[in-house]
């Protein structure tokens, strides 16, 4: 959370902040997000639950500016990182601000290997090599994937890619990490050392929201709430 002084006034300006949020898609007739409202505060790690369909992945791909720099539809309502509206940024403003992991790996890894996957998003936004090198051995040591550094990502496992993934994005140290059921295809041991991965980013102040469809893995959440019919309330079942 940052304090803006105002005069004698000190507003408080968090991570996330949505208000009064609708969105549809091109050629539907109906909103998916019907009037969310939503605050996430810095360090916190907010899930979200809902039926399949219920506008999960869609409200994430609007906090990462997916929506609507890229995938289009009608919106209305303000989305804010840090007191800022998400439309008014470039993407490459956004990487600096939030990274999303996705549920499929396959759909975000493209590199020949490991490491370069994990060092293109750095390398876009020019950070310096020395800098990048010490961003990929930390992010493959909180994977635990350092003997996969040079492998190709198609070789590896479901499991592994994601782990990429979530690598990938760690190394990018965006303050908001969005996670959209990205322990879906992890292992026990997978999913624990990603949960402890995320526990360990919260002492660092980052801000986590992640999707769930598995009740046992909200257990690290601080809050819980549900997509239901276009609006967000909180969950009773956990």
């Amino acid at each position: 959370m940052v304090q803006i002084c105002c005069g004698d006034r000190t507003k408080m300006i968090n991570p996330i902040e949505i208000r009064n949020l609708y969105f549809k898609y091109r050629g539907s007739p109906d909103y998916i997000l019907k009037g969310v409202d939503l605050t996430v505060s810095k360090g916190e790690i907010l899930a979200l639950v809902g039926q399949s369909g219920s506008g999960k992945s869609t409200l994430l791909n609007i906090i990462c500016g997916i929506i609507p720099h890229i995938r289009k539809g009608q919106i209305k309502g303000e989305v804010k990182l840090w007191g800022e509206e998400v439309k008014n940024f470039k993407i490459p403003d956004i990487a600096k601000r939030v990274g999303i992991v996705f549920q499929d790996p396959d759909t975000q890894l493209f590199s020949p290997t490991v490491e370069d996957e994990i060092a293109f998003g750095p390398e876009n936004l020019m950070v310096e090599r020395k800098v990048i090198e010490e961003r990929i051995k930390k992010a493959l040591d909180i994977v635990h994937l350092e003997d996969y550094r040079y492998e190709n990502p198609n070789n590896l496992s479901g499991g592994q890619k994601q782990l990429v993934a979530i690598a990938a994005i760690l190394a990018m140290e965006s303050d908001i990490l969005l996670l959209d059921e990205a322990l879906a295809q992890l292992d026990d041991q997978g999913k624990e050392r990603i949960k402890e991965t995320i526990l360990s980013l919260k002492e660092e102040d980052k801000t986590i929201v992640l999707v769930e469809h598995d009740l046992e893995n909200l257990n690290i959440a601080d809050r819980v709430l549900e997509l239901r019919d276009g609006k967000l309330r909180e969950y009773k079942g956990w």
